[in-house]
């Protein structure tokens, strides 16, 4: 088992949303702030590969936990294919071969439920995530994401690098990105109710059907999952962290509209997608190796994530 309390680390993406839930969770660990590095955008790129020779340089970890990702929802995702797939596999590529190079003890790597096929079995399980192609609209994500679990597999057998993947279901919670031009279906849609509140609006529009399920981890929960594998993971065995619970689209609407007391009717535009059909993952695997399960109660989060936007970011 790794003590990451003697560890130097780096967090990428540890400014973001996941990443400050993964600093709380390394401070309970008893990590000194001192031994903590978080390489911001300004000074190192990650998608340039002299940023990142730059940053190990620098930063001498022994730990890397790369959490950093350019990310979206569905439309993000429509209007970004190449963009996505670019910085996602360049920050990939370059950290994990700086890896090997500077010797590093060990890496953990943050993928993502996208890179699951379109019509995998419910619920996702981790032998199934190479048995189909993505969802269209964010498969270039996906597989930018997936393809380093091919490159830590090659490095573990051919250089040694000890690492560990963990696969989290869409999060949520207070701190979440809720700029409507990238956000997710939470965030997005808490943003739309409470704005349509507040106006005095009679109705919102919702993309596609609601047929589509979706299934959310409180972000809590996931960095106590990162972090759990950084202890004591060292092989890039594919790991779910989800929250349990299998969500369709209308019923999820309906949930946040009564988190945000919005009492208009809920339309549905039709023409545009419903993103990937189902999404549901089995967690069995993180029980078994990480001794890990998510403790947060949906509608608690999302009452505590409503509550944070109001105070954050819907003042009006």
């Amino acid at each position: 088992m790794t003590d990451l309390a003697k560890k130097r680390i780096v967090v990428t993406g540890g400014a973001g949303f996941l990443g400050q839930a993964v600093l709380r969770v390394l401070r309970q660990r008893g990590v000194a702030d001192e031994q903590i590095i978080v390489p911001r955008r300004r000074e190192f790129d990650l998608t340039v590969e002299s940023h990142v020779e730059r940053l190990y340089e620098t930063a001498r970890p022994d730990v890397v936990l790369h959490l950093a990702a350019e990310v979206g929802g569905i439309g993000a995702n429509m209007e970004h294919p190449g963009r996505f797939f670019y910085a996602n596999m360049a920050m990939g590529l370059h950290l994990v071969e700086y890896a090997r190079r500077r010797g590093l003890e060990k890496f953990v790597h943050t993928g993502t439920v996208c890179a699951y096929p379109k019509h995998s079995p419910i619920p996702f399980r981790e032998e199934n995530i190479w048995n189909g192609y993505p969802e269209e609209t964010n498969a270039p994500y996906g597989i930018a994401k997936k393809a380093v679990f091919v490159m830590l597999d090659g490095y573990g057998r051919e250089y040694g690098l000890k690492s560990a993947v963990l696969v989290p279901v869409n999060l949520y919670g207070p701190g979440d990105n809720f700029d409507p031009q990238s956000s997710h279906v939470i965030p997005a849609l808490v943003r739309k109710c409470e704005e349509a509140r507040l106006a005095g609006e009679p109705q919102i529009v919702c993309w596609g059907s609601g047929a589509a399920t979706r299934e959310f981890l409180y972000v809590d929960d996931a960095a106590e999952g990162i972090v759990r594998a950084a202890e004591v993971m060292d092989e890039p065995v594919p790991i779910n962290l989800g929250g349990g619970d299998e969500i369709p689209i209308r019923d999820l609407v309906a949930r946040i509209a009564k988190a945000c007391n919005f009492e208009g009717r809920i339309e549905w535009d039709t023409t545009k997608p419903d993103g990937q059909p189902r999404r549901g993952l089995d967690i069995s695997r993180a029980r078994r190796l990480l001794g890990w399960e998510p403790k947060q109660d949906f509608d608690a989060g999302l009452a505590a994530t409503v509550a944070w936007w109001r105070e954050h970011g819907g003042r009006r």
